[in-house]
């Protein structure tokens, strides 16, 4: 196998199990680490053989993962974009067979605040949220859909109608040919928008919405960790 950094993503083998980087099945796992000096400081992202798939991160204040401006209550808050792309990564990676769990590593003294026992209905109540934006957007697309198509099939009969018209009074004129083919062309090419609507646009929607939902219905486990001053406490 290639070297691998610790900023590679795990690789999934022809069974669908996770490669752990830098090790075998049965060695410590490396932690795949995320940037400089930011929320990829903080966050350690992983997935485990277990009966779900875990995206752990490690933090050292739960502020880390919300966005600092935003006004709202802490329920309320919206992640920070470097969170939310970095978990939203990891788990459209992961499969569907199994359920998304969230570890969350961070100080003891933190596990204790109010703030650590509504990170669950945060995560929840985000992703949730995000995923009714998106169910919005598919709608929004499916609506313009429909429009689109009123308005190419009403240009492919008046288009069908001219070309029978050409064709009947310019039978022996290659000109008139052209004509027709053309009316045709336009025809059907004004149906080119509804067709790749209704067929391919809104699958990556749906995809990223139901990922919203798994992340919405994961896990959140919080995993206190002895910091540097609790130590020296005790």
């Amino acid at each position: 196998m290639a070297s691998m950094t610790a900023f590679d993503r795990p690789l999934i083998d022809a069974v669908g199990m996770p490669i752990r980087i830098g090790g075998s099945y049965g060695e410590e796992p490396c932690y795949a680490c995320a940037g400089e000096a930011s929320i990829r400081n903080a966050l350690v992202v992983m997935t485990d053989v277990s009966r779900d798939h875990r995206i752990e991160l490690r933090i050292d204040k739960i502020a880390q993962i919300f966005h600092t401006l935003d006004p709202f209550p802490f329920r309320e808050r919206d992640l920070d974009r470097e969170a939310e792309d970095y978990i939203v990564g990891w788990a459209g990676e992961l499969s569907t067979d199994r359920a998304l769990r969230i570890v969350i590593h961070l100080p003891e003294i933190e596990a204790k605040t109010r703030a650590a026992q509504e990170l669950g209905a945060a995560f929840d109540r985000y992703f949730a949220d995000r995923g009714h934006s998106v169910q919005r957007e598919i709608k929004e697309l499916f609506r313009v859909g429909r429009r689109s198509l009123g308005i190419g099939i009403t240009v492919l009969v008046t288009c069908l109608a001219l070309a029978h018209v050409v064709g009947g009074y310019l039978t022996s004129s290659p000109f008139g040919r052209l004509v027709e083919e053309s009316f045709l062309l336009l025809g059907w090419v004004a149906n080119w928008r509804p067709l790749e609507i209704f067929l391919y646009d809104w699958v990556p929607l749906a995809r990223r919405r139901d990922l919203y939902r798994r992340l919405s219905a994961a896990m959140v486990d919080l995993q206190p960790y002895a910091d540097a001053e609790t130590a020296r406490q005790h």
